[in-house]
């Protein structure tokens, strides 16, 4: 439904009756696609204008990287990287941006210096007082799954049924965020955690019932881009995954999913809208 796919905040509302696309923005040394790439504020504010030009609906600022086995940094250090990114984007765009942290202080001064919503990998369990600081702001929050941690995450998962133990975490994160701490449900977003403590089949799982999830009545958020699943599959480097990148997202929009999150959004933007002409049919 159309409804499902609204991005409100304190500055605009969008009703889009199409997926949005949420433009990666890493300023980190370390992540695993463009680590260093983006890592002063001229970069990545000038990257942040490239993404909105070409087609993204959403900025999306990550100081931490998440990659397996990465190694986590101090909460002052994260504010160092995000915080002057996060006002030069909002000083020159009127776009929702979203920060990609599980701390709660960082979210907060992300929230004062512009940001909209905080994309927590950790769906609300890593910092207690995440919640409560998204509920203070009455920002938008993505809950993603993931098992385990960014150290741990990928030493070997395993699951019975994959889409039932994610739909039963979403529900249990839903009802703590609810009627736990009073986030008000519109302003959640679901992401499944594709390559996070997940294997190769589990990945191609969730792509395959994305539609599962929208039972919750939610937008429901897509990350599949340049991710080492899709190496494996394609056997290709990481600088050859675009390709099944650009397959995953349309596989993904075909399946249900409202948001996609993506490194290349020109290209990206093109495949959304392709996708979405023939569904329309």
């Amino acid at each position: 439904m159309a409804s499902s796919r609204r991005i409100q905040t304190g500055r605009e509302s969008q009703w889009r009756d199409r997926p949005l696309i949420m433009g990666v923005l890493n300023v980190t040394p370390d992540s695993f696609f463009d680590g260093g790439k983006y890592s002063t504020r001229v970069k990545a504010v000038d990257h942040a204008l490239r993404m909105a030009e070409d087609g993204a609906d959403i900025i999306d600022v990550g100081g931490e990287s998440s990659r397996p086995f990465s190694k986590p940094i101090t909460i002052d250090e994260e504010l160092r990287r995000v915080i002057p990114v996060v006002e030069g984007i909002r000083e020159r765009l009127n776009i929702p941006i979203s920060v990609d942290t599980c701390k709660a202080r960082v979210a907060q001064e992300s929230f004062f210096a512009g940001a909209d919503m905080v994309n927590d990998i950790s769906g609300l369990r890593h910092d207690p007082e995440m919640a409560d600081t998204v509920n203070a702001a009455k920002a938008k929050v993505i809950i993603m799954h993931m098992k385990g941690t960014p150290q741990t995450m990928q030493i070997d998962p395993s699951y019975d049924d994959i889409i039932f133990e994610i739909c039963a975490f979403f529900e249990e994160r839903i009802d703590f965020a609810v009627t736990g701490k009073g986030i008000e449900r519109s302003n959640i977003v679901l992401d499944p955690g594709i390559g996070f403590g997940k294997r190769v089949e589990d990945n191609l799982r969730i792509i395959k019932h994305i539609n599962i999830f929208k039972k919750f009545n939610l937008p429901v958020l897509v990350g599949t881009s340049m991710k080492g699943f899709i190496g494996k599959i394609t056997e290709s480097t990481q600088r050859g995954r675009l390709e099944g990148t650009l397959a995953s997202i349309a596989l993904s929009v075909w399946n249900g999913a409202d948001i996609v999150r993506v490194h290349d959004v020109k290209k990206a933007k093109k495949t959304v809208v392709f996708t979405d002409a023939v569904m329309r049919v």
